[in-house]
C-alpha cells in the first residue's frame, strides 16, 4: 500500500468540497472527527492522540457498550475506550450567521464551512462527555441551546446549527451578553466568525466572559478570495450586510488590500491576546483537520 496515499486519506475526508457531499450535518460531524482521530493515530505526535482517548483491558463489571468491538474482531481481546476528557467540562459554541459569512468563491461559503466547524466541535465534545450548547446569531441571538450533556441534546445542537441561515448584520454584542446573563458556570467558549467588525468593540464584549473565567477561542473564518483576491481589474464590491456598493481599483487590490487584511487579522489576534483569548485564523478551502488540532492544544492548554 503506497504510505503518501494513506496518510492523505483522512486529510481529503476533510476538506470541505467531500463534506458537503453528505447527506446531513451530523454525518458530516462524525465523517470529520472520525477521520481526524485516523490522522492523529498516524501521526508522528502519537501521544497527542492519546490524550484524547485511550484503551485499557476490559475486567468484569464494566460496561460492555463501552467495548471497542472493532479491536475485539482483530484481536480477539477486549478494550473499555476511555475518554481523557471525562471532566464534566461545558462548551458553548456561537456561531455568526449574519450575510457576509454566506461569501464564498467557491461552492462552499465560510457559513457552510462554519457549520462544519461547529458541528464536528459539537460532536467531539460530546464524546468527550462535555456538555455541549450553542448560539447562532447575527444581529440578535436567531437560536439558543443550553449546554446539556442530556441523551439527544446533541441532535438538538445540530439541527440548530444545520436549519440556521446566512443573513442580516452582525452584533457580537448580542450572543456575548445574552450567554453571560445565563452562564455562570465555566467553561470554554468557541466564537466562529469572520469579525467583520471593530476589534475594540469586539472585545468590549468578550472581556465579561474572560472577567467571569470562560475559556474563549476565536475561529476567525475567512475565504481565499478574501485573503488573496486575484482581481487583474478595477471591481465593483458590493457589502452584503448593507447593499453598499464600492468601486476598488487594480493598484489597491494589489497593493493597499493585502495590508490592510492582514491588519484587520491582527487587530482582531492582538485583541483577543489582550483579554486572554485564543485566535485562530482558519482559510476555508482549507481541511478542517487544523482547526480541530487547535482546539484540542487550546483544551489541553486550558485544563
Amino acid at each position: 500500500m503506497n504510505t503518501s496515499q494513506t496518510q492523505a486519506g483522512p486529510s481529503r475526508l476533510l476538506q470541505p468540497d467531500v463534506l458537503a457531499r453528505l447527506s446531513n450535518l451530523e454525518l458530516v460531524a462524525r465523517a470529520v472527527v472520525e477521520g481526524f482521530l485516523i490522522g492523529l493515530h498516524r501521526s508522528p505526535q502519537f501521544g497527542f492522540s492519546q490524550e484524547f482517548v485511550e484503551y485499557r483491558p476490559y475486567v468484569e463489571g464494566d460496561d460492555p457498550r463501552f467495548v471497542d468491538w472493532n479491536v475485539y474482531a482483530r484481536s480477539e481481546k477486549a478494550y473499555i475506550k476511555r475518554f481523557l476528557g471525562e471532566t464534566n467540562s461545558h462548551l458553548m459554541l456561537l456561531l455568526d450567521s449574519s450575510a457576509s459569512m454566506s461569501y464564498g468563491s467557491s461552492d462552499i461559503s465560510k457559513f457552510h464551512y462554519g457549520q462544519f466547524l461547529a458541528a464536528s466541535l459539537a460532536f467531539m465534545s460530546s464524546q468527550q462527555h462535555d456538555a455541549v450548547g450553542c448560539i447562532v446569531f447575527d444581529d440578535d441571538v436567531v437560536e439558543y441551546k443550553a449546554p446539556s450533556t442530556r441523551s439527544g441534546k446533541l441532535l438538538g445542537v445540530l439541527h440548530a446549527i444545520d436549519q440556521a441561515e446566512a443573513s442580516r448584520g452582525t452584533d457580537l454584542g448580542k450572543p456575548f451578553q445574552y450567554f453571560s446573563e445565563l452562564s455562570n458556570r465555566r467553561g470554554m467558549v468557541v466564537v466562529i466568525s469572520d469579525f467583520y467588525c471593530d476589534a475594540q468593540d469586539m472585545i468590549d464584549s468578550v472581556r465579561p466572559l474572560a472577567f467571569k473565567g470562560q475559556d474563549i477561542i476565536l475561529f476567525q473564518l475567512l475565504d481565499p478570495g478574501e485573503l488573496n483576491p486575484g482581481f487583474k481589474d478595477a471591481v465593483l464590491i458590493e457589502d452584503l450586510e448593507t447593499g453598499e456598493t464600492m468601486e476598488v481599483s487594480k493598484k489597491f487590490i494589489r497593493v493597499q488590500y493585502p495590508k490592510k487584511i492582514q491588519q484587520h487579522i491582527d487587530s482582531i489576534s492582538e485583541a483577543a491576546t489582550s483579554v486572554g483569548a485564543d485566535h485562530v485564523l482558519v482559510n476555508t478551502s482549507e481541511p478542517l483537520d487544523q482547526a480541530l488540532h487547535n482546539y484540542l492544544l487550546f483544551r489541553q492548554r486550558r485544563r
